[in-house]
């Protein structure tokens, strides 16, 4: 299951609106319907379940065969479809850096060098002094 498309971008062109029913949607798709593979036995490999949707406008291909009913697996395909455009057409928030300045660590460290002398003034005086 890939999400980049032709547009290499990974976004959704410029627009470009997630249709409202699963029909319309379907009709943006290319459906392609293939044997599955894996276990199952005689069933899989007698039956097209497996569905690929391959949504033109975007390129973002879905694939399920995870059911034996090609039409469990085409509805589940539409809603993988669908969850996946709505997350590329979202914008990502971007990155707030929490990485201290170099300032604040050389603020930090002189604290601690402080800190430790009036530590070291408090203890006993040894053998030597």
């Amino acid at each position: 299951m890939t999400t980049e498309g032709e547009n290499g971008a990974g976004r959704l062109p410029a627009g470009y609106v997630v249709p409202g029913t699963d029909e319309e949607l379907l009709g943006e798709c290319d459906v392609h319907v293939f044997r599955s593979s894996g276990p199952g036995g005689q069933s899989v490999n007698t039956t097209d379940s497996a569905v690929r949707l391959v949504h033109r406008p975007t390129g973002v291909t879905v694939v399920c065969r995870r059911e034996r009913s090609q039409l469990r697996n085409k509805n589940e395909c539409v809603r993988r479809l669908r969850a996946r455009l709505e997350a590329l057409g979202r914008t990502r928030t971007p990155r707030v850096k929490t990485r201290p300045s170099a300032a604040a660590r050389k603020r930090r460290v002189e604290g601690k060098v402080r800190r430790s002398g009036v530590k070291r003034m408090r203890q006993r005086p040894g053998d030597d002094e």
